[in-house]
């Protein structure tokens, strides 16, 4: 890619109004020009986990592709919420619309003093079992000794919300807190059950949640916070019973990284898809 053609690369993060808090992204407004190669060897100089590229195609209407570090992602949501805000400041608040690989993504941005919030609509999710085998070699590669670093009220699961992660739930903080797993073992297991994350959950309250996301596939060794692991995780909580079929949850990430964020994850009955909203900012 020469100089001359390269585009305007923004950097905001999600999730947090401080440009040291959140997930960083990386954003591409209008990469119609872009080749894969182009916009994945972007994406790897960014270093970030995801970077979004931007193709429009209506004056709120976009084509979006997100890359991390070492491949394409069929979605994103800390990106699309970044990339919401960097459009919102540019077009002004309202509705967008991004088609996705994984399907069309509506997003709302709203502005309250200043500070923007935006909130996406997930396609429709869904949620399955783990093989027992499967889930040993996960716990295996975390360090987790087996069922005691687990919570009994939250069985594991494969959920699905524009990406597929594998939910765990940690019994304490602590086991939560200390994350030191085999990155080549997981990322190994990852690439063959085809996970985008590893979501690992503390449960605090009957609302708030804690939450961590092993990332090796995606190159980096843990994402700040994230967007559709939070989808994936409000379909798995409502499936199975463990919140209401109306409910707003929040979910704290980044905090053992020194990125603290907040996602706000909302479900609605009657409607399968999982809305999970949040603000963001431009970094430097």
């Amino acid at each position: 890619m020469s100089t001359d053609a390269r585009p305007e690369v923004l950097r905001y993060t999600a999730f947090s109004t401080d440009p040291a808090g959140g997930n960083p992204a990386g954003i591409v407004l209008d990469a119609s020009a872009l080749a894969d190669a182009e916009m994945l060897a972007l994406a790897a100089e960014l270093g970030y986990s995801e970077s979004a590229f931007l193709a429009p195609r209506g004056e709120r209407a976009f084509n979006v592709r997100y890359f991390s570090p070492k491949a394409e992602v069929p979605f994103c949501g800390h990106a699309t919420v970044a990339a919401a805000i960097a459009l919102a400041e540019r077009i002004g608040s309202g509705e967008l619309e991004f088609a996705t690989r994984a399907g069309t993504v509506p997003v709302e941005v709203t502005e309250r003093d200043g500070t923007f919030r935006a909130t996406l609509t997930s396609v429709e999710p869904s949620v399955e079992g783990i093989a027992g085998d499967d889930l040993t070699e996960a716990l295996a590669a975390l360090d987790w000794t087996g069922p005691a670093d687990l919570d009994p009220a939250f069985p594991p699961r494969v959920a699905f919300a524009g990406a597929r992660h594998l939910v765990l739930a940690a019994a304490t903080r602590e086991r939560l807190a200390d994350l030191a797993y085999d990155v080549d073992r997981l990322e190994a297991l990852m690439l063959r059950l085809d996970l985008t994350t590893v979501q690992l959950v503390w449960r605090e309250s009957a609302t708030v949640f804690h939450v961590r996301d092993p990332f090796p596939v995606g190159g980096v060794v843990e994402d700040p916070a994230t967007g559709a692991a939070a989808a994936a995780f409000g379909a798995y909580a409502r499936e199975l019973g463990l919140v209401p079929e109306d409910a707003e949850l929040t979910l704290h990430q980044g905090e053992d990284l020194g990125r603290p964020g907040e996602l706000t994850v909302t479900l609605h009955a009657g409607d399968p898809r999982v809305r999970v909203s949040g603000v963001g900012t431009r970094i430097g």
